[in-house]
């Protein structure tokens, strides 16, 4: 039987496919007409994957396919039925999504005379709508990689350890998070290493674990992008 619970219904893997879909969409489709060479707009995680793919023997073109695939997949092992009223488990994500976007931008503003030098988000010489793309590819991308499929590795190899669901968890979301905020600094355009900045992003991998955990990879997503719209749009000093 469909779930009666928001709550529920908000974690269940069609939600989130349903939800990150446009997202995605619109995300790859913006790309194609920024120019001959979109790659120069791509979010960092989804450059890696694409050339980890590429490495590989497969095309680009298999990292969107990848995304829909997993959450295609999870819909296909998934025991449980698709939730009623989609329209406004959709509507309930969204707003989690912006409220919890708010919250961690709420945070960064507290922490802006800490963290003031950080890097600006908005490349020099970029339009709003590319960078908008890119904030976009950073909730898609990095959440697949480090939420979806890290964290959730690294969660389940420690429950299969019964190590507990609390250490499993503590353990996922650390490593998970301090991977994510070292992955800042990696590659010939990652940022200059400042241990203010790695420590406030390391404590965004958690926040963004825990929401993960606790709300599903929809909300993140929408979590993700949201907070960089905010942080690079409307405060790029953040």
């Amino acid at each position: 039987m469909p779930s009666d619970s928001y709550f529920a219904a908000v974690k269940h893997p069609w939600s989130c496919l349903v939800f990150v879909a446009p997202l995605l969409f619109a995300y790859e489709i913006g790309l194609l007409f920024l120019g001959p060479s979109p790659d120069e707009f791509r979010n960092g995680a989804d450059y890696w994957i694409r050339a980890n793919l590429v490495r590989v023997g497969l095309p680009a073109v298999t990292a969107p396919l990848l995304v829909v695939g997993m959450l295609i997949g999870w819909n296909f092992v998934s025991t449980d039925a698709r939730p009623r009223e989609p329209l406004a488990v959709w509507t309930g994500m969204l707003i989690e999504s912006v409220v919890s976007a708010a919250v961690l931008f709420g945070v960064s503003r507290a922490l802006y005379p800490l963290l003031q030098s950080l890097p600006r988000m908005e490349a020099a010489g970029q339009l709003p709508w590319n960078s908008l793309l890119r904030y976009f590819g950073a909730g898609i991308y990095e959440e697949t990689l480090f939420r979806l499929m890290l964290f959730g590795v690294i969660l389940g190899l420690f429950r299969e350890a019964e190590f507990g669901e609390r250490w499993s968890f503590g353990i996922a979301a650390a490593a998970s998070a301090l991977l994510f905020a070292g992955a800042h600094n990696l590659g010939p355009s990652g940022d200059e290493f400042r241990g203010d900045v790695f420590l406030f992003r390391a404590g965004a991998g958690v926040f963004f674990a825990s929401l993960h955990y606790w709300r599903g990879f929809g909300i993140v997503v929408g979590a993700h992008a949201g907070y960089d719209v905010l942080a690079g749009l409307i405060a790029p000093s953040l």
